[in-house]
């Protein structure tokens, strides 16, 4: 049934045109026979039937056959002896080296008619790997604990990547069919039920895309075309895509569509795009802002949110493209992590050089966002970043934990074990009440004792290159170049290492204290009508000590709000000569929230300020707000 003229949603792969009628399209410009090979099961033994396609022009075959949801199939080309999975394939059961299966996404019926979406300011941002969310690893059994999450507080589950991959568990970054949500995990149609359950408690989904490479297993692009790929460009993780070369256009079409897919059929929220600075495309529309361009366009009414990471920290992707950037919404803030972790662990290895982790970096951070705006930086001996100045505060996105920075230490702990639990408490107030858009890494709100370090299912040699190459990456830091602690680094391939990254939701009681204290500041920035403001320069902040500062959010008369910070020791200001410190005319401060409260394990709240001077006890995080004097002011006494 080749040649059948039809209306196709995507422009490639597998879509049912009606009832056991299956139409496919696939660029294959290396072919110059290309046939489906329809298959009884995905097994070594089935049966098969061979379905000739029609060339098109640009090196496309396409046709109509006789399959419906559900049929196993692969191509051949030229007639070969191997068979190979559709490069758009929308599910892969036994994974990238077996057969593809026809999906029907009409199936699933959604429930999310009214969601409209998400939009950057007021989000608390949740990251998350399924296979190590919850024991099972599935979408099923991380669906069961959104309610919880959204019962917190959190707005916004950012999934990290989910493309199927070879192998038994990874972290998803070594992607391969990118159509194919993966097998691990369960059916589309789970995730589409979990997205589902997500929009009805009021959590937005956004997915975590790498555009930037495919994974070195499992891929198999260059049976079709050779143009796939580029030895134009450097890539730290394999070849690099080839995006504005020669034959790119269909490339470029791969890549937009899976944007508007992603959107389209199983309604997430938006993306965050992995290691943008590894995506080199010169074309006049950046890939990044067409694949943005193209999901705002599939997402219809419902609004969706655009985040990048970019190490070096390109402000051009959050600015309008009549100002020559690319439409996005985010940032991820690397500076503020770095200067955080300095502050809580005292390290300046490798990248941490750079950051002292003093109050002024905080302050600034909290103004202008990235710190290197393109000043001399010593780790990469170049100047770093772009300006910021007129990028809103909500556009960074601030964290002290992600994925990769936790698992970039010897044996992947957590934050709150490599520092003292004042100091952490101290920071994971400024990280929630910042005027950023603050993000936590999974089981971080309930203080996890549950490592996260990198793991990779691979075998053969592959299995000994990657962990050679964790080993030497991580070989950065001078506390684990030593050959002992090299020797006891978690190998990637092993089982056991993934198993123990699984989350311990028992510890959301264990750990009470610091699950409370997650859960009072997300409250208190939601339900306070000045924390929860995002304005550009509404915020302005003033060193206090070595390890102390203030933060001053401004707002009408009587509704300023301080955050005062001390990271280090008590510290007595007598006198304070500092004007944020001034409470507004008729006011006094008084204390909203405390990281000292019992409640979270502290000593117990202390007086800041009366007419006298000022007393911060040590690591602690306090807010204040002004209350109407009652009495008259003390006058001062005559020398």
């Amino acid at each position: 049934m080749t040649g059948v003229k039809v209306q196709r949603r995507f422009p490639i792969g597998a879509e049912l045109i009606g009832d056991g009628l299956t139409h496919f399209r696939v660029w294959a410009p290396k072919a110059k026979r290309l046939e489906v090979v329809l298959e009884s099961s995905p097994e070594d033994e089935a049966e098969r039937t061979f379905h000739p396609l029609e060339p098109e022009e640009g090196g496309y075959f396409s046709g109509a056959i006789a399959a419906d949801a559900g049929a196993f199939y692969r191509f051949r080309v030229n007639q070969a002896e191997a068979f190979h999975p559709d490069p758009a394939s929308r599910f892969q059961p036994q994974g990238p080296h077996r057969s593809s299966c026809v999906v029907d996404p009409s199936r699933f019926r959604w429930s999310d008619q009214e969601w409209k979406g998400i939009q950057m300011p007021g989000q608390i941002l949740y990251e998350m790997h399924v296979g190590t969310f919850a024991r099972e690893g599935t979408w099923q059994a991380a669906a069961r604990e959104l309610a919880e999450l959204a019962r917190i507080g959190v707005t916004v589950i950012e999934m990290m990547p989910i493309a199927d991959f070879p192998g038994e568990f990874g972290w998803g970054y070594d992607g391969v069919d990118l159509f194919a949500p993966c097998r691990l995990y369960g059916t589309p149609d789970d995730l589409r039920a979990f997205v589902n359950h997500a929009h009805a408690l009021g959590l937005g989904v956004i997915l975590d895309v790498v555009y930037n490479h495919l994974g070195p297993e499992g891929n198999y692009l260059r049976v079709f075309s050779d143009h796939y790929f580029t030895d134009r460009h450097e890539n730290d993780w394999g070849d690099s895509l080839n995006f504005d070369g020669p034959h790119s256009d269909p490339v470029r079409e791969f890549f937009i569509s899976n944007g508007r897919y992603w959107i389209e059929e199983f309604h997430f929220d938006g993306f965050r795009f992995d290691a943008t600075q590894s995506i080199i495309d010169s074309s006049e529309e950046y890939l990044i802002g067409a694949v943005g361009r193209a999901a705002r366009d599939a997402a219809g009414d419902r609004s969706i949110i655009l985040i990048a990471e970019n190490e070096p920290q390109e402000t051009k992707l959050v600015r309008p493209r009549r100002e020559g950037g690319d439409d996005l919404d985010g940032l991820w803030n690397d500076d503020l992590h770095h200067s955080a972790i300095v502050a809580l662990t005292d390290h300046h290895e490798a990248y941490y050089t750079d950051y002292r982790g003093c109050p002024q970096e905080f302050i600034s951070a909290a103004k202008y966002g990235y710190l290197f705006q393109g000043q001399p930086y010593m780790w990469q001996e170049a100047p770093r970043g772009m300006p910021t100045f007129g990028v809103g505060p909500e556009a960074f996105v601030g964290f002290i934990e992600n994925h990769d920075q936790v698992a970039n230490s010897a044996f992947g702990q957590r934050v709150c074990l490599l520092t003292s639990p004042g100091r952490y408490r101290t920071m994971t107030a400024l990280l929630m009440l910042g005027p950023w858009t603050p993000m936590l890494f999974q089981g971080q709100e309930f203080g996890a004792s549950t490592p996260f370090v990198y793991f990779a299912d691979v075998s053969g040699d592959l299995r000994e290159a990657v962990r050679v190459g964790r080993s030497k990456f991580l070989a950065q830091f001078p506390s684990i170049a030593g050959e002992e602690i090299q020797k006891q680094l978690p190998d990637p391939s092993n089982p056991e290492v993934f198993a123990r990254c699984k989350l311990d939701f028992s510890e959301r009681e264990k750990n009470r204290p610091l699950y409370d204290l997650h859960y009072d500041l997300i409250k208190l920035r939601r339900e306070d009508a000045r924390l929860r403001e995002q304005k550009m320069g509404g915020v302005d902040g003033a060193v206090l000590g070595p390890a102390s500062f203030v933060l001053r959010y401004f707002a009408e008369a009587g509704a300023d709000r301080l955050l005062v910070v001390n990271l280090g020791e008590g510290l007595s200001l007598q006198p304070a000569p500092e004007p944020l410190l001034a409470p507004p005319f008729g006011f006094r401060w008084e204390t909203l929230w405390t990281s000292d409260s019992p409640r979270y394990g502290g000593p117990g709240e202390t007086r800041l300020t009366d007419d006298e001077h000022w007393l911060l006890p040590g690591e602690m995080a306090a807010v204040l707000h002004p209350v109407p004097e009652t009495a008259p002011r003390k006058q001062p006494k005559k020398r």
